[in-house]
Order: structure tokens, then C-alpha cells, then sequence
């Protein structure tokens, strides 16, 4: 599922109205909209404010942003997997630090 998936699907369960998770995140209808349909991507701080408004596993929502970050950063490189496997690499360096 992606991010615009997941948040779709949360804020219909809900029963809440675009306009609505608008004014909880203080943004406006159009950027959740875009947001839904995949065309803008929230920042981290909207992320944040998405997890609490609709009831979403902080974690899990900050995750499925951050991979998707990712992904777009090294779609179509033809090295993407190296570049990934090392950047793991690092970061699992850093946490065992």
C-alpha cells in the first residue's frame, strides 16, 4: 500500500471529510487532496500531525514516507540496489554505535 493509499483509506474509514483533515494538520483541502491522489508528497512535519489526526501507527506512517523518499531518489538508477544496500550498511553501523 502506498503512503496516498494508506492515508485515503484512513481518513474514509473515519468518515472524515478532506476539509476536515485539513483543518486538523493546519493545511488546506487542496494539499490533502494532492496528497491522496499522489501528486505532493507531505512533509515530515505534516507527517506527524497525519499520524495523530488519523489514528495511524506513528512508525508505521514514518516509514512508508521515508521508503518512498527513498525509492524516488533511486528509481531507474541502474545501481539503485548497490546504493541502497550500502547506505544500510551505514546506518546499521551508526545504530550499533
Amino acid at each position: 500500500m502506498t503512503l496516498s493509499e494508506l492515508l485515503k483509506s484512513k481518513r474514509e474509514t473515519k468518515n472524515l471529510l478532506l476539509r476536515e483533515v485539513a483543518s486538523m494538520i493546519d493545511a488546506d483541502t487542496a494539499l490533502i487532496s494532492k496528497i491522496e491522489k499522489g501528486d505532493r508528497k507531505p512533509t515530515r512535519e505534516q507527517i506527524d500531525k497525519l499520524a495523530l489526526a488519523l489514528d495511524i501507527d506513528y512508525n508505521k506512517l514514518l516509514t512508508l514516507w521515508l521508503s518512498e523518499k527513498v525509492y524516488e531518489d533511486v528509481q531507474g538508477e541502474q545501481v539503485a540496489l548497490d546504493a541502497i544496500k550500502l547506505a544500510l550498511k551505514r546506518i546499521k553501523t551508526e545504530v550499533k554505535n
